[in-house]
């Protein structure tokens, strides 16, 4: 996949900062795809020291892991994550790298934000630093998200190439194992749907 000229463009150019002055206390998936969320984790055995990525108010673990830093926009939705160990506001769209060692991470997730990145690569290149070898990144998302801060091309796209796009972020990272993508709700069952795409650091098991 390449990404064209505009691929990566906004309707609300303005900054990001501003938009998340205001915390937001909801979630943005419903019950069943929250659960979806925490099933994959487990079954990834996501654990140890983790980084919630573009996080809020609530991390999506069944149990919260020994170590959860998230990094998000807004210091009240942090302080209220009651997973957390560490909180960290910081915005990739201004500054892709991410203000951490090289690996000091056993994995990181990114839960229905994925479709907002302006510069997707660079951040999963960053990522992949920052975790150590054997590393999991899980990308989840569903088809509901804020539309003037999402990306031309995943408002132009269907869920699954919704699916291809984050693995091609994966690829032109490089570094990774090649993604999995899965459908983790049934769609013929009510409610929202959740995507999972994630890959490994290569210096490590798939």
């Amino acid at each position: 996949m390449t990404f064209p000229d505009g691929f990566f463009d906004r309707a609300d150019p303005s900054s990001d900062a501003a938009f998340y002055t205001a915390p937001r206390f909801v979630t943005h998936i419903d019950e069943r795809a929250i659960a979806a969320v925490g099933a994959l984790y487990d079954e990834l055995a996501i654990e140890g020291r983790v980084l919630d990525l573009m996080s809020s108010w609530v991390s999506h673990f069944r149990t919260a892991p020994a170590h959860l830093t998230v990094l998000g926009m807004n210091q009240g939705e942090l302080d209220a994550n009651s997973m957390a160990a560490e909180r960290v506001v910081h915005d990739l769209n201004a500054e892709p790298r991410l203000p951490f060692a090289d690996a000091t991470f056993d994995h990181a997730v990114c839960c229905v934000s994925v479709d907002y990145l302006i510069d997707p690569v660079a951040v999963f290149a960053d990522v992949r630093r920052i975790l150590r070898p054997g590393g999991a990144f899980v990308c989840t998302f569903s088809n509901r998200l804020f539309p003037t801060k999402a990306i031309r091309a995943w408002l132009a796209t269907d869920d699954r190439t919704h699916c291809d796009i984050v693995a091609a972020y994966f690829r032109a990272a490089g570094g990774w194992t090649e993604a999995s993508a899965e459908l983790r709700t049934p769609l013929a069952e009510a409610g929202d749907p959740l995507y999972a795409v994630w890959a490994r650091t290569r210096n490590g098991p798939e």
